[in-house]
């Protein structure tokens, strides 16, 4: 026996288990994706894109019609109630196409209003509550 190296005390090689390695990896990974997620659904998403100018000038062709297909109407609207208490609203109508071109899609936006304020200055103020883009006519529709 060496004397002297009783005093000294082997040192103790400090571990991490590998269950609190696998932990710190899923704490990490969940706080990242959500935070990901949570920027992503703060982000509006886009839009469809505007229409083309010579869709914009091809619009004048396109009109609101009546039953018979010649006097000019503006489309009904009626508001009904569903079996599970919710309000629908169903917008009816007829398209007349007087161009000479056959369209193959028409999407409308709807702009819903408010029923106005009457401002000092006697104009009514109507503030937009709900806007929708539909396709009303398209390939799979029956649009040529």
């Amino acid at each position: 026996m060496v004397a002297g190296n009783a005093g000294v005390a082997q040192k103790k090689k400090f571990t991490i288990p590998p269950m609190a390695i696998v932990a710190g990896i899923v704490v990490v990974l969940g706080a990242g994706g959500f935070l990901y997620l949570d920027r992503a659904s703060k982000q509006t998403p886009a839009g469809p894109p505007p229409p083309s100018a010579e869709a914009r000038a091809y619009a004048k062709n396109l009109r609101f019609v009546a039953d018979d297909g010649v006097n000019l109407e503006n489309p009904k609207m009626e508001s009904h109630e569903s079996y599970l208490r919710q309000s629908t609203v169903e917008i009816t109508g007829n398209i007349l196409n007087s161009g000479d071109r056959p369209v193959s899609s028409v999407e409308v936006t709807w702009l819903f209003k408010d029923p106005g304020t009457m401002m000092p200055d006697g104009q009514l103020y109507q503030e937009v509550i709900w806007r929708e883009r539909t396709s009303l006519v398209s390939k799979k529709s029956g649009g040529q």
